[in-house]
């Protein structure tokens, strides 16, 4: 199988899933509409609602648009199809290449939807803080996606759908999608360490064009690198047993 056919057949196996749909694209479009729409004329953090909760959800969706790619893979172990797969001249990064675009593609769809859904409630930014918004969201999904590849060769398929939803809820909560937790001391230093957090600081660094400071970096870098070496042990040791 070539590695265009293979990318193609993943895309639209993503988008046929309507059960990550729903979760990635519809549930954080009501919640914000919900919410955000009673409070668009709020500030938070000195910032206003729509927006913060524009990146809150959009974290949110995100998040559940690439973390479910473990999903695909731990129905491809469960039926024998990684088995199969490695027999033919598709190479590995193809195969979890074109997991990692398909989730890309529908977190942007997340993403887009819930900047349009902003626009209608009275978000206002400049083309580069979009670009920056948009830039910092999708560099923090790195981490994520590494996370659900682990997920994908550690579970079945019944224990999966409740670990991601689980996981992106309870990453969510904690880097303030739904609102600040923690407004400082110990616990605020906790989950400042989280990707979740960065993720939800991007539509505050949008704000004039400015990025993450040194410490947001670091820490998407530090769990981009520690998940990706646990994601590739834990696929050896798996393939190793089929």
């Amino acid at each position: 199988m070539k590695g265009s056919t293979y990318i193609r057949y993943e895309v639209l196996r993503t988008f046929r899933n309507r059960r990550f749909l729903i979760f990635s694209l519809v549930f954080p479009l009501v919640l914000f509409f919900s919410i955000a729409g009673s409070n668009r004329h709020a500030h938070l953090l000195g910032i206003p609602f729509p927006l913060y909760y524009m990146t809150g959800m959009a974290a949110w969706g995100t998040m559940i648009a690439v973390v479910s790619g473990g999903a695909r893979i731990a129905n491809e172990r469960s039926i024998g199809w990684t088995r199969q797969m490695r027999v033919t001249p598709l190479p590995t990064r193809a195969y979890f290449g074109a997991k990692i675009l398909s989730s890309y593609l529908l977190a942007l769809l997340s993403i887009a939807a819930l900047s349009l859904a902003g626009t209608s409630l009275g978000v206002r930014l400049s083309t580069s803080e979009w670009l920056t918004m948009i830039g910092l969201i999708l560099v923090g999904l790195i981490p994520l996606a590494a996370l659900g590849i682990l997920l994908g060769h550690l579970l079945t398929v019944d224990s999966i759908g409740p670990a991601i939803g689980g996981s992106t809820s309870l990453l969510a909560l904690l880097g303030g999608a739904y609102g600040p937790i923690f407004s400082s001391g110990v616990l605020l230093r906790l989950v400042k360490g989280l990707p979740s957090y960065w993720l939800v600081q991007a539509g505050k660094t949008a704000l004039g064009g400015a990025g993450w400071p040194a410490e947001g970096w670091i820490v998407i870098a530090a769990w981009s690198v520690v998940l990706t070496l646990i994601a590739t042990r834990v696929y050896r040791r798996d393939t190793a047993r089929l």
